[in-house]
């Protein structure tokens, strides 16, 4: 029997984590262009990657909400260019010194990546618009940085939950962005997603890099 991980991509790719940020004093200016990965805590960013790489535990799940506290650089094989799993936000337990910490690693990130060439953002399908995403959205749109936003666990919703989901998303975002569907559970939207993905970066005018 086939599994999950000898599944053939037409668009094949492999991803390695290559560097971990905690810090403003970590950061770095990474001259390769990056997709950056945002969403709440628990919203499925971590079993997306392991589904764009076809891996089990490239990253790590969990079922307690707000576990991702770095910036992840995973770099994408041949394609040379990051996926940058952001920490998961809008998790009511943190303190608020680890809240302002959040913060401030993001306006760093937004405001001084020369090489961002887009925001990719990670929706649960089975909520309406919640405020910490709007202004997740919202961060990025002042930033005049294209923004994709995926509607995860599509798995789990009826066809009409989903339909008012994206509307909601439509409405604010404008019909240039409409949601993508995904679901890591059945791979739904994993092809579109990688080509949306190469479509940011070759629509941004970001210079490729080479290996």
């Amino acid at each position: 029997m086939t599994s999950p991980d000898d599944f053939q991509s037409p668009h094949p790719a492999s991803l390695s984590l290559e560097k971990t940020i905690y810090t403003l004093e970590q950061m770095e200016q990474i001259n390769v262009p990056q997709v950056a990965l945002a969403g709440r805590s628990n919203v499925g960013k971590s079993s997306m990657l392991n589904c764009l790489a076809n891996r089990k535990s490239l990253a790590k799940t969990s079922s307690v909400p707000g576990k991702t506290r770095s910036l992840n650089y995973y770099l994408v094989h041949p394609d040379h260019f990051y996926l940058v799993d952001l920490p998961g936000y809008g998790y009511a337990k943190r303190s608020k010194s680890e809240r302002n910490a959040w913060g401030n690693l993001m306006r760093r990130f937004f405001t001084s990546n020369k090489s961002l060439a887009g925001l990719i953002l990670i929706l649960d399908s089975r909520l309406p618009p919640q405020l910490p995403d709007r202004e997740m959205a919202a961060m990025a749109l002042e930033q005049s940085l294209p923004l994709l936003p995926v509607l995860t666990k599509a798995d789990k919703c009826t066809q009409r939950e989903i339909a008012a989901t994206k509307l909601a998303w439509t409405n604010l975002l404008g019909p240039e962005s409409r949601p993508l569907l995904f679901s890591a559970k059945t791979r739904q939207g994993r092809e579109m997603l990688w080509e949306q993905i190469r479509l940011l970066l070759s629509s941004s005018g970001t210079p490729m890099s080479e290996p």
